[in-house]
């Protein structure tokens, strides 16, 4: 899934979908996911054991830390 651009990505954002698209581990993604959003994390929901992002919200969240 490496080199995936944005409009690649699918609907429902895996973290591994995120660290392909950014160049960073999993494991960076699931810190953020831990973070608040005023704090910088990306905003995501529970399935089950797993975590899931929109896109829309993985787009927003993008953008925001442009600004930082």
């Amino acid at each position: 899934m490496k080199g995936l651009a944005l409009d690649d990505l699918p609907e429902i954002l895996t973290a591994q979908h995120i660290a392909d698209y950014l160049g960073v581990s999993r494991r960076r993604v699931y810190e953020h996911f831990q973070l608040k959003a005023e704090a910088g994390g990306i905003p995501n929901f529970s399935f089950g054991n797993s975590k899931r992002v929109d896109k829309a919200d993985f787009i927003r969240w993008k953008e925001s830390q442009k600004g930082g």
